[in-house]
């Protein structure tokens, strides 16, 4: 399914190639980042890059790179307001010469999809997500947009396989490109002293505690009480737990959580630390980081930003966290749910002298630096770019 299609230039012609990519908002997330960093090294390439959504805090950051945002109400999943988005993005197709739209969630999608075939303009989808399947096929229908690209790009290979296994995608169609982080933020030798001095503060950890931490925001299925589960069995009272992580209005599942850690007599270990905005302060202050989803990651972006930081990582056997990490070299991979055995990784971490973690640490960053970065999946998304462009427009995918 994967092709190692190596960056090229810009095709010939009379103007640069213009890209219009399109999703709900510009709040936070890995889609929005990854826009971001796309429509960066579009622009410095010296195409032009154009993002549409209902914009947000990170639409600022277009323009500091050299790209255009335009508001249109894309999050909107109404039958209606899609339709009038088709229109809107025909129209903003024609107007600004678009050769490539690139659609990067389901609602905006259908509108991009229309659009597009009505302007006869390439059109290119990111599959981020499993996506939830519904009843009598309909959510599957809604769904399957996202397979309409000439190419596909899945951002791990646990995601090309679900493509091609629920939705039929055929497999030529499909370009693997994994997320990539950006190392001149998530690098061990950026983060001043007085940044983990001051958030070690602000979380009040004493010194001499090894700490053990899951960011990710409060949701089941990002298993913090697997966690908490975990460390009730480890009953060892020199480590401190912390889940950085918004509730994001989720009060039932925080206070379930609070009363899980007080039932489990884990009040002095296990803390909930609230939504974070420095996270490699936080990663410099863990001493392992964990992953404990219990559905699949799509692709598990706290596994690679820890391993960048230089931090041993623990995440559950399935999605794409055998494609992130590696087990007994970078970390440990664990049974989804399974308490008992998230547990004993953590405690044979925690048994590591310093020369053995000092070799997992060299060992992670080397793994991202070579995969997963920013640099990486901007140049083979511009691949798959440039080899759509070098093809005509089909008349239409089915």
């Amino acid at each position: 399914m994967d092709q190692a299609v190596p960056f090229v230039a810009p095709l010939s012609g009379s103007r640069p190639p213009v890209v219009l990519q399109v999703l709900p908002a510009l709040v936070t997330g890995g889609v929005e980042r990854g826009t971001i960093d796309v429509a960066a090294a579009l622009a410095e390439a010296g195409w032009t890059a154009i993002v549409a959504s209902e914009g947000g805090p990170m639409a600022r950051e277009l323009s500091r790179v050299g790209a255009e945002h335009i508001t249109l109400p894309l999050a909107s999943k109404n039958p209606l307001t899609i339709r009038r988005n088709a229109d809107r993005l025909s129209e903003l197709i024609e107007q600004r010469g678009v050769d490539i739209v690139h659609a990067r969630s389901r609602a905006p999608a259908w509108s991009a999809w229309m659009a597009a075939g009505r302007t006869n303009r390439h059109f290119v989808t990111t599959f981020h997500g499993t996506y939830n399947l519904g009843w009598f096929g309909l959510k599957n229908r809604y769904n399957s947009v996202m397979t309409r690209g000439e190419r596909v790009i899945a951002i791990s290979e646990f995601i090309a396989e679900h493509a091609w296994r629920i939705y039929g995608v055929d497999p030529e169609r499909i370009r693997v490109v994994p997320r990539g982080i950006d190392l001149s933020r998530f690098d061990p030798a950026r983060v001043s002293p007085e940044r983990i001095i001051q958030l070690a503060q602000k979380w009040r950890l004493p010194d001499g505690y090894q700490v053990i931490m899951l960011p990710g925001r409060l949701t089941r299925w990002k298993g913090q009480a697997v966690l908490i589960e975990a460390m009730a069995l480890l009953d060892r009272r020199d480590l401190r737990c912390l889940l950085v992580g918004s509730d994001q209005g989720r009060t039932d599942y925080r206070d379930y959580l609070v009363d899980l850690v007080h039932r489990r007599r884990l009040g002095d270990i296990v803390h909930l630390a609230g939504e974070c905005n420095d996270m490699p302060a936080a990663y410099m202050l863990t001493d392992v980081v964990v992953s404990a989803s219990t559905d699949p990651e799509a692709f598990g972006r706290v596994a690679v930003e820890g391993q960048a930081m230089g931090r041993a990582v623990i995440a559950t056997d399935h999605g794409a966290s055998a494609e992130t990490v590696l087990p007994g070299q970078t970390g440990w991979l664990t049974p989804p749910g399974d308490a008992e055995a998230l547990a004993k990784a953590l405690d044979r971490f925690l048994a590591l002298n310093s020369d053995g973690r000092d070799s997992m640490a060299r060992r992670a960053m080397d793994h991202v630096r070579a995969k997963f970065t920013k640099e990486t999946m901007c140049a083979r998304t511009l691949a798959v770019y440039d080899e759509v462009l070098s093809q005509p427009v089909p008349l239409r995918l089915p």
